[in-house]
């Protein structure tokens, strides 16, 4: 492992959180159920591990087991800045506002890079950008 990978607690939207950023940034997802985990503290068919790797990002997801807190991001992103190309951050930025709310548009600054936050569909907040 080369650097952190965030491993998000979802409040019973693993299967779809996860999918959805399979959809957008590509790789392999992997997930097992409360079930298949042998695990008791949360749903059966709940997701109590989810991988996504092998794409240009790696991700790892659950929903939150019984008594634990799920996903609220605050003062903080998962920043995607620089780690594609420019066609592909913007259509990240895209995917990933649908149905989410952008917080300021991805655009020029007056430095000359290009950057953008939102928060997508699951409550995770995103800085996405490129330089000029």
């Amino acid at each position: 492992m080369t650097a952190p990978i965030p491993y998000l607690l979802f409040p019973g939207d693993a299967a779809d959180a996860l999918q959805h950023y399979a959809a957008v940034f590509g790789g392999e997802l992997t997930m097992f159920t409360y079930a298949q985990a042998d695990r008791a503290d949360g749903p059966g068919k709940a997701i109590a591990h989810g991988m996504l790797q092998g794409g240009p990002v790696d991700l790892a997801g659950a929903d939150a087991a019984d008594g634990e807190p799920s996903v609220a991001m605050q003062g903080m992103f998962l920043s995607l800045l620089g780690t594609a190309d420019a066609a592909t951050l913007t259509s990240w930025f895209d995917a990933l506002a649908e149905c989410g709310d952008v917080i300021d548009p991805l655009q020029q600054r007056p430095w000359g890079d290009h950057d953008g936050t939102l928060v997508d569909r699951h409550g995770v907040r995103w800085l996405v950008g490129y330089q000029g």
